[in-house]
Formats: C-alpha cells, sequence, structure tokens
C-alpha cells in the first residue's frame, strides 16, 4: 500500500499532481490574504458541492461564471502542484480549496483575517463515497473489497 502513495509528514497523498517539495514550500512561504476563503474538508466530504455553492453565493446566482470556468480555476487545490502555481500568483479574493491536515497549512493563515469554512460529513458517508470512487480511479491501487477499504480508511490511507 505504501508504494501506493507519496508520503509527506506521515501522510498519504495520491502520486499524480503532489510533489513534496510544493507542499514545503506552501507550508512555509504561502501567503494568505485577509479577503481569501479556504474551504476546507476531509476526503469525499462534499468540498465540490461546496465549492458550487460558494460560486453561486459570489455570482449572486448567476450560473455563467460556473458552466464557463472550471472548478479547478475557481478554486484551486493549495496542495496541488496545478492549483498551487495558480493561487500564488492571483490576486483577490481567493476562493481556496484543501485537504490539508491542519499541521501542514500555511503558517500565514493562522496570522491572516482569512475566512475558514470547515466542512465535515458522517464519516459513514465518507466512507462509502470513498470506497466508490477510489474503486473507479485507474492512478491509485484499488481495494478488493469494502472491508480492506475500511481497514485503509482507519489507517489513514482511505483518501
Amino acid at each position: 500500500m505504501s508504494d501506493e502513495y507519496l508520503w509527506y509528514e506521515g501522510i498519504p497523498f495520491p502520486i499524480l499532481g503532489f510533489i513534496p517539495e510544493l507542499l514545503r514550500e506552501a507550508w512555509e512561504t504561502f501567503v494568505f490574504k485577509d479577503d481569501d476563503f479556504l474551504i476546507l474538508t476531509y476526503p469525499k466530504s462534499g468540498t465540490n458541492w461546496l465549492v458550487e455553492i460558494l460560486c453561486l453565493i459570489h455570482s449572486k446566482g448567476d450560473p455563467k461564471w460556473i458552466q464557463s470556468v472550471p472548478i479547478w480555476d475557481r478554486s484551486p487545490w493549495l496542495e496541488a502542484e496545478y492549483g498551487y502555481n495558480i493561487l500564488k500568483n492571483k490576486e483577490g479574493p481567493r476562493l481556496i480549496s484543501s485537504l490539508l491536515p491542519i499541521q501542514l497549512i500555511p503558517k500565514s493563515l493562522f496570522s491572516s483575517k482569512a475566512k475558514v469554512i470547515y466542512l465535515i460529513r458522517n464519516p459513514r458517508d465518507v466512507l462509502v463515497s470513498g470506497y466508490f470512487y477510489w474503486s473507479m480511479l485507474s492512478f491509485i491501487k484499488k481495494p478488493e473489497s469494502q472491508e480492506e477499504y475500511f481497514e485503509w480508511f482507519i489507517q489513514g490511507y482511505g483518501e
């Protein structure tokens, strides 16, 4: 199982799109601005759903922006290479998505006035959603059963 992930500070990340040097750079040097919004969630907890709602609020219900700009450009992932490169040069206010645990959140968040929206979901629902999501992906080891996925989930690999 450990060969299928990039391990950084004891946390497993999918190999695709994540770079240890970038994760360290983000933690040490990324600057949160006072007008930023950070959407912080556990995987498979409804991140995209929340991004869509916030984007509709931002556009006052007009779906044109949402229909014309991909979600990963409207709310880039801080920890992913693509998202980080967009965010570090983007003017505010920024809508930022992240699945990072608190110990890996960039230090600057704690001295800024950025707003944090933390979304939680029933762990049972996260488990079921994660199982079906990861079962259909081709770039990561697939669980052979729900029982195996449950063990991965309990060990922290079921992200």
